[in-house]
């Protein structure tokens, strides 16, 4: 019997630990992934803002031959790049303004189809997000020379607009599958127009889906090259100039430039934070 006992209490220890271990070890893989994951990301963004303040004519950190602020100022000179910084903004504040209303035009469309029409309406508006790019701006520029537009700012809009549509339909439609209807209806029943309904009720309720879709259709034409490049005829956004400058010869003035924009956007994102903080806050009060 001693010996029984002996064994038992032997194998309780190794069973709490095996136990333990099996809890312990999800986590472990789990914190693993998250440090590999954000390294892929951070990692090339750090090594890029490094080579900014490194002497080197090429852009890179090895090797190090010194640290240098010098290639700020070649960014400030840089009138070519302000000016295709310029423009991509000018083309991105285009896209804005065609993609968010038909976007959530498309989206309150959708809401209001059938089960049947519904699913064939939705494939048709996210088939611009499954075609390649450049199929999306050959398809652009052949379509608007047959009546005598050329390549250009204008067409630049048009195209990335023609896809850039759909991410903001995908957005407001998936907030309005939230939202209850009988909203609408009550307001209806109580003498409101649609139009008094559509400001009052509907719009501040898709307020949140708006801002963000009109943050992504801001970086997804900002940074969109392959659509770009076969409609912009001389127009040089800034994509199609850094792309320039990789086959004439880099220059780490670019790597400032990312650096900037990494700041802008870190910047603003904080001081969003802070901004619906505040808000919260006062509500709450």
């Amino acid at each position: 019997m001693t010996v029984s006992y002996k064994a038992t209490a032997g194998a309780a220890p190794s069973a709490q630990g095996l136990t333990t271990l099996a809890s312990v070890l999800p986590k472990v893989i789990f914190a693993i992934y998250m440090v590999l994951f954000f390294a892929y990301l951070f990692l090339p963004l750090l090594v890029m803002a490094a080579a900014t303040f490194n002497t080197s004519k090429f852009p890179t950190v090895t090797p190090w031959l010194g640290t240098t602020l010098d290639w700020f100022s070649a960014l400030w000179a840089d009138s070519a790049m302000w000016q295709a910084l310029r423009l991509s903004i000018l083309i991105s504040l285009g896209v804005i303004a065609i993609s968010l209303p038909v976007g959530t035009a498309a989206a309150l469309f959708l809401n209001s189809l059938q089960d049947r029409s519904r699913s064939l309406f939705y494939a048709v508006m996210v088939s611009p997000l499954l075609t390649p790019g450049v199929a999306i701006g050959i398809a652009t520029l052949v379509l608007w020379r047959q009546v005598g537009v050329g390549g250009g700012t204008a067409l630049i809009i048009l195209a990335q607009s023609s896809f850039i549509s759909a991410y903001v339909m995908l957005m407001v439609a998936a907030r309005m599958q939230r939202f209850d209807r009988t909203l609408e209806d009550a307001a209806v029943d109580l003498g409101a127009s649609r139009i008094v309904v559509f400001r009052r009720i509907l719009l501040p309720y898709l307020k949140p889906s708006l801002l963000a879709a009109t943050c992504i259709a801001f970086l997804q034409s900002f940074e969109n090259y392959n659509t770009t490049l076969f409609v912009r005829g001389t127009e040089t956004p800034l994509t199609v100039y850094i792309a320039t400058k990789v086959r004439t010869g880099l220059s780490p003035a670019v790597n400032a430039l990312g650096l900037v924009l990494i700041a802008a956007t870190i910047l603003a994102a904080i001081a969003y934070e802070l901004a619906r903080r505040r808000r919260s806050s006062g509500s709450e009060a």
